[in-house]
Protein backbone atom coordinates (compact mmCIF):
# COMPACT_ATOMS: atom_id res chain seq x y z
CA UNK A 1 0.00 0.00 0.00
CA UNK A 2 1.67 3.64 -1.22
CA UNK A 3 1.54 6.37 1.63
CA UNK A 4 -1.34 8.22 2.27
CA UNK A 5 -3.51 5.58 0.67
CA UNK A 6 -6.39 4.42 2.17
CA UNK A 7 -7.03 0.37 3.50
CA UNK A 8 -10.38 -0.01 3.03
CA UNK A 9 -13.35 1.14 0.70
CA UNK A 10 -13.96 4.52 0.98
CA UNK A 11 -17.28 6.35 2.97
CA UNK A 12 -20.21 7.24 1.42
CA UNK A 13 -21.17 10.53 1.05
CA UNK A 14 -23.40 10.16 3.63
CA UNK A 15 -21.16 9.16 5.91
CA UNK A 16 -18.75 12.06 5.20
CA UNK A 17 -21.75 14.61 5.26
CA UNK A 18 -23.06 13.03 8.60
CA UNK A 19 -19.49 13.63 10.19
CA UNK A 20 -18.99 17.18 9.15
CA UNK A 21 -22.33 17.75 10.29
CA UNK A 22 -21.63 17.07 13.37
CA UNK A 23 -17.81 18.47 13.57
CA UNK A 24 -19.81 21.50 12.88
CA UNK A 25 -22.17 21.10 15.61
CA UNK A 26 -18.66 20.78 18.03
CA UNK A 27 -17.52 23.84 16.38
CA UNK A 28 -15.51 23.35 14.19
CA UNK A 29 -15.26 25.12 10.61
CA UNK A 30 -13.88 21.83 8.59
CA UNK A 31 -11.83 18.54 8.32
CA UNK A 32 -9.05 20.61 8.27
CA UNK A 33 -9.84 22.63 11.55
CA UNK A 34 -10.72 19.40 13.22
CA UNK A 35 -7.39 18.33 12.23
CA UNK A 36 -5.48 18.73 15.45
CA UNK A 37 -8.23 18.14 17.89
CA UNK A 38 -9.60 15.01 16.24
CA UNK A 39 -6.56 13.54 15.27
CA UNK A 40 -6.66 13.08 11.38
CA UNK A 41 -4.02 12.29 9.07
CA UNK A 42 -3.15 14.92 6.09
CA UNK A 43 -5.84 12.77 3.94
CA UNK A 44 -8.59 12.45 6.27
CA UNK A 45 -8.15 16.38 7.01
CA UNK A 46 -9.17 16.40 3.00
CA UNK A 47 -12.16 14.54 3.55
CA UNK A 48 -11.06 11.23 2.72
CA UNK A 49 -11.84 8.50 5.17
CA UNK A 50 -12.58 4.65 4.82
CA UNK A 51 -15.88 3.61 6.01
CA UNK A 52 -14.40 2.13 8.98
CA UNK A 53 -12.51 5.42 9.62
CA UNK A 54 -15.95 7.49 9.27
CA UNK A 55 -17.49 5.02 11.42
CA UNK A 56 -15.42 5.65 14.14
CA UNK A 57 -15.00 9.32 13.97
CA UNK A 58 -19.12 9.44 13.98
CA UNK A 59 -19.27 7.39 17.01
CA UNK A 60 -16.81 9.66 19.15
CA UNK A 61 -18.65 12.63 18.49
CA UNK A 62 -21.94 11.49 18.96
CA UNK A 63 -20.95 10.15 22.45
CA UNK A 64 -19.47 13.56 23.03
CA UNK A 65 -22.07 15.32 22.29
CA UNK A 66 -24.08 12.93 24.32
CA UNK A 67 -21.94 13.64 27.12
CA UNK A 68 -23.43 16.54 28.84
CA UNK A 69 -19.58 17.18 30.10
CA UNK A 70 -17.78 17.11 26.63
CA UNK A 71 -14.66 18.17 28.52
CA UNK A 72 -13.57 15.21 29.82
CA UNK A 73 -13.61 14.11 26.04
CA UNK A 74 -10.51 15.86 25.45
CA UNK A 75 -7.74 14.35 26.72
CA UNK A 76 -5.47 17.03 29.49
CA UNK A 77 -2.71 17.64 27.10
CA UNK A 78 -4.93 19.13 24.59
CA UNK A 79 -5.87 21.76 26.97
CA UNK A 80 -4.74 25.26 27.22
CA UNK A 81 -2.75 26.02 30.93
CA UNK A 82 -5.85 28.38 31.44
CA UNK A 83 -8.39 25.76 30.20
CA UNK A 84 -7.31 23.43 33.14
CA UNK A 85 -6.91 25.70 35.75
CA UNK A 86 -10.31 26.99 34.85
CA UNK A 87 -11.97 23.61 35.10
CA UNK A 88 -10.41 23.26 39.14
CA UNK A 89 -12.23 26.55 39.91
CA UNK A 90 -15.86 25.86 41.39
CA UNK A 91 -18.46 26.99 39.23
CA UNK A 92 -19.91 29.29 42.10
CA UNK A 93 -16.36 31.32 42.06
CA UNK A 94 -16.56 31.50 37.93
CA UNK A 95 -20.49 32.74 38.03
CA UNK A 96 -19.17 35.37 40.31
CA UNK A 97 -16.08 36.89 38.56
CA UNK A 98 -18.90 36.73 35.69
CA UNK A 99 -21.22 39.04 37.18
CA UNK A 100 -18.66 41.02 38.71
CA UNK A 101 -17.60 41.60 35.34
CA UNK A 102 -21.47 42.26 34.25
CA UNK A 103 -22.12 39.34 32.43
CA UNK A 104 -25.51 37.66 32.91
CA UNK A 105 -25.16 34.23 34.38
CA UNK A 106 -27.54 31.37 34.15
CA UNK A 107 -27.35 27.62 35.56
CA UNK A 108 -27.60 24.83 33.17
Amino acid sequence: MAFGQQSGPPASFKQVEELLTLLKDAGHTNFRDARGPMGFTQRQAAGKFTRDEAMEFIGRLQDAESNANAQAAIPAWQLTALEQTISHVPAEHLAGELRRRGWSVIEP
